[in-house]
C-alpha cells in the first residue's frame, strides 16, 4: 500500500513539475552534450568566406561593415544579420573559433527554451512540449547547424522565427477571445518584425505564413471561431503581410544566388531529376530522423536515383499526406506535424537546385520539429488511452533522448576540424568526389602529400572531368616530384576551365622544372595578364629569364615580385622575399650594376640576418 502511494506521489510530482525547472534541465543537458564544440576548429567548408578570411567580419562592428552587410550578396546570400552577428563575435571574443562556437551553442540553447515555452503556451501540454524540445536540443541532425560556424544563419533565423510565432500566438489569442475579440496591433506588428529579422538571418522560414495557418487550425482552433465559409479566407487574408515579406525575401535570395552562380541551370540537373530528388530527399530525411546513422556533409547529388527508390519515395509521401488528412479531425497533431515537416522543407528540398548537394542535415533544423510533435503527442495519446502504459512510455521517451544525446556527442567529433569532417564524409558517402578532393586539400596543407595524392586520385576516379580535382591532382603530383604527370593534369584542367592565374603559374613552374622554358614563359605571361600582382608568377618568370641570360627582363620581374609583397609577412614569406632580393642582386650584378646589387643583397640580409648565402655574396663584393 505504501509503495502504491509513493508511486502515486511521484506521478503527481512528475505531472506538476515546474516549467522553469524543466527548461533549466534542457539547458544543462544541451550544454553538457555539446561541450566538445568548444574544442572544435574552423572547417575549410565556407568558414573561410564567412569568418577566417572575410575582411569585413574580421575588422568587427563599424558603420562601413554594417553597410556592407546590408548591401552585399557575398557567398551568394543576403543575410545581413548573420554577418553582423559574426562581426560582433570578433568584437567580443577575437578572431579564434571559440567565440562563434560559443554563440552558436547559446543560440541553440535559446532556441530550445523558446520552443519549449512556445509549445506549452500554444497547447498547455508541459511534458509533451518538453519531449519535443529535448529531441530538438539533442538530435544529431542539428549538430551541423550548431558546430559549423558558417551555419550561424540557421540558429539565428530559428531564434527570430520562434519569437515571431510567439507574438502571433499572443495576437491570435486576443483576436479569438470570445469575451472581447480585438486586433492587437503591437503583437501583430511584433510577429512581422520578428519574421523580417528571421529572413534577414536566413531565408529558410519563408514558409512561416503557412506554419501560422497550420497553428490556426490546431492548437489555436481559429477555424472554429465563427461559422461560415469565409473563415479560411479571412485567416489567409490576415497572412498577406507575412506572405509579402516571404515573397520579397524569396526574390532577393533567388537573384543573389543566381548572380553568385549558386543556382544550377537545367543543363546541370534537369527539372525531372530535381523533382525525383525532392521526393527521395523527403524519404531520406525521415530515415535520418528515426535512424540518424551515416550523417555527413556533403551528400552528393547522384543525378539519377534508381526508379524503384523514386517510386517508393513518391508513394510514401502521398500516403503520409493522405493519412495526415484522414486523421486531421481525430488526431490534429498528425496533420499539423506532417505538414509542418513537409511544408517548411519546400525552400530547401531541391526543386531549385543550389549547389551540388542532394540534401543537408542543416535543412532539418526547423522542419524536424513537425515529426517530433507527432511522436510526442502520439506517446501522450497512448498514455491517455492505456493508463498502465505510462511507465513504459516514459522509459521509451527517456531512452530516445539518451540515444540522441549519445549520437550527437559522436557526431560532434566529426566536426572537430576539416580533416575529421571529410574523413567522415569519404567513409559515409560513396562516390563523392568533392569530399575526396577536399580531404586531399586538407592533407596537402598539413604536410601529407602522399596521402593527399591518394585522396586526389580517388576524386579523379569518381569525376575525371572536375576542374578542382584535376588542378589539385596536378599540385599533388608536382609536390611529390611527378612533374610530367602534373603537367598533363594541369593542361586537362586548363581545357575544362575556368582558367585562372594560379593554374597557369603552377603549370609554368612544372614546365620549367622539366626545362620546357618557352612554354613556361608563355604560361607565366598569361598568368600575369590575369593577375598582374602575382608574386609567384613574377618570381618564376624572372628565374627562367635569368637562366636564359635575359638579365634586364629578369631584374624587372624580380622587382615587380618584391613590389607586390604584402606589408605584414609571415615566416615563410620573409624567407621567400629574402631569396628574391638575393636573385635580384644576382641579375643586377650580371648587368654590371654593382652598387644596386649590393643594396638588394643588404635588403635581403635585413630580412634574414643569418642567411649565409647573402652574407657571402656581400663579403665577395667587399660590402659590409
Amino acid at each position: 500500500m505504501a509503495a502504491t502511494k509513493s508511486q502515486a506521489d511521484a506521478g503527481r510530482r512528475f505531472k506538476t513539475a515546474s516549467p522553469p525547472v524543466i527548461c533549466l534541465f534542457l539547458i544543462v543537458a544541451t550544454l553538457a552534450v555539446y561541450w566538445p564544440v568548444f574544442h572544435c576548429d574552423f572547417v575549410a567548408l565556407d568558414d573561410p568566406e564567412y569568418f577566417i578570411t572575410n575582411g569585413n567580419v574580421q575588422t568587427g562592428l563599424n558603420p562601413a561593415n554594417i553597410e556592407w552587410a546590408f548591401t552585399t550578396g557575398y557567398v551568394s546570400n543576403w543575410h545581413p544579420l548573420t554577418w553582423i552577428s559574426l562581426m560582433l563575435d570578433v568584437q567580443l571574443f577575437g578572431r579564434g573559433p571559440f567565440g562563434p562556437h560559443l554563440v552558436n551553442l547559446l543560440l541553440h540553447v535559446a532556441d530550445t527554451g523558446l520552443l519549449f515555452f512556445l509549445l506549452r503556451k500554444l497547447t498547455g501540454a508541459t511534458w509533451k512540449s518538453a519531449l519535443v524540445a529535448a529531441l530538438f536540443a539533442l538530435h544529431p541532425l542539428h549538430v551541423e547547424s550548431v558546430a559549423w560556424v558558417a551555419e550561424r544563419k540557421d540558429v539565428l533565423s530559428a531564434f527570430f522565427g520562434f519569437l515571431s510565432v510567439w507574438a502571433y500566438a499572443r495576437y491570435a489569442r486576443e483576436r479569438s477571445s470570445p469575451s472581447r475579440p480585438r486586433f492587437s496591433v503591437p503583437d501583430y506588428a511584433a510577429a512581422l518584425v520578428w519574421l523580417a529579422l528571421s529572413l534577414m538571418s536566413k531565408p529558410m522560414l519563408v514558409t512561416l505564413p503557412f506554419v501560422l495557418l497550420l497553428l490556426d487550425f490546431c492548437p489555436l482552433q481559429r477555424f472554429k471561431v465563427s461559422a461560415g465559409k469565409s473563415v479560411f479566407a479571412k485567416l489567409v487574408l490576415e497572412k498577406v503581410p507575412f506572405l509579402v515579406l516571404s515573397f520579397l525575401s524569396s526574390v532577393v535570395t533567388f537573384v543573389v544566388q543566381q548572380k553568385g552562380g549558386a543556382v544550377q541551370g537545367l543543363d546541370h540537373i534537369s527539372l525531372s531529376e530535381r523533382i525525383q530528388n525532392a521526393f527521395v530527399s523527403y524519404a531520406r530525411y525521415l530515415g535520418k530522423t528515426f535512424w540518424p546513422e551515416n550523417l555527413a556533409n556533403p551528400y552528393p547529388h547522384p543525378g539519377h536515383w534508381p526508379q524503384s527508390l523514386v517510386i517508393f519515395s513518391i508513394g510514401l509521401f502521398i500516403l503520409s499526406c493522405l493519412v495526415a488528412l484522414l486523421l486531421a479531425r481525430k488526431f490534429p497533431f498528425v496533420f499539423v506535424g506532417w505538414f509542418w515537416f513537409a511544408g517548411t522543407l519546400i525552400p530547401t528540398i531541391g526543386l531549385v537546385q543550389v549547389g551540388g548537394a542532394a540534401m543537408a542535415d542543416r535543412y532539418m533544423y526547423v522542419p524536424v520539429i513537425g515529426i517530433f510533435i507527432i511522436g510526442a503527442w502520439a506517446l501522450g495519446e497512448i498514455c491517455t488511452r492505456w493508463r498502465g502504459t505510462q511507465p513504459a512510455v516514459i522509459t521509451l521517451a527517456a531512452l530516445l533522448v539518451i540515444l540522441c544525446a549519445g549520437r550527437t556527442r559522436f557526431q560532434l567529433g566529426c566536426w572537430h576540424d576539416t580533416g575529421t569532417l571529410y574523413t567522415r564524409a569519404v567513409a559515409v558517402t560513396k562516390g563523392d568526389g568533392a569530399a575526396s578532393n577536399e580531404m586531399g586539400a586538407w592533407l596537402a596543407a598539413h604536410g601529407q602529400p602522399g596521402l593527399a595524392l591518394t585522396a586526389f586520385a580517388e576524386a579523379y576516379r569518381i569525376d575525371p572531368d572536375n576542374f578542382a580535382g584535376l588542378y589539385n591532382m596536378g599540385n599533388a603530383l608536382a609536390k611529390t616530384g611527378h612533374k610530367e604527370e602534373a603537367i598533363t593534369f594541369y593542361q586537362h584542367a586548363a581545357e575544362i576551365g575556368p582558367i585562372n592565374a594560379d593554374l597557369l603559374s603552377n603549370l609554368g613552374f612544372a614546365l620549367a622544372s622539366v626545362k620546357r622554358y618557352d612554354e613556361a614563359v608563355t604560361n607565366f605571361e598569361m598568368a600575369l595578364v590575369l593577375k598582374p600582382g602575382s608574386v609567384g608568377a613574377h618570381n618564376n618568370l624572372a628565374t627562367i629569364l635569368y637562366k636564359e641570360h635575359r638579365f634586364p627582363e629578369a631584374a624587372q620581374h624580380f622587382q615587380e615580385a618584391l613590389h607586390f609583397f604584402p606589408a605584414n609577412l609571415d615566416v615563410n614569406e620573409v624567407a621567400v622575399k629574402a631569396q628574391i632580393c638575393c636573385n635580384l642582386g644576382d641579375a643586377l650584378l650580371q648587368q654590371g650594376k654593382t652598387s644596386e646589387a649590393i643594396q638588394s643583397y643588404q635588403q635581403g640580409l635585413q630580412l634574414e640576418p643569418d642567411n649565409p648565402k647573402i652574407r657571402s655574396k656581400l663579403q665577395a663584393l667587399g660590402a659590409p
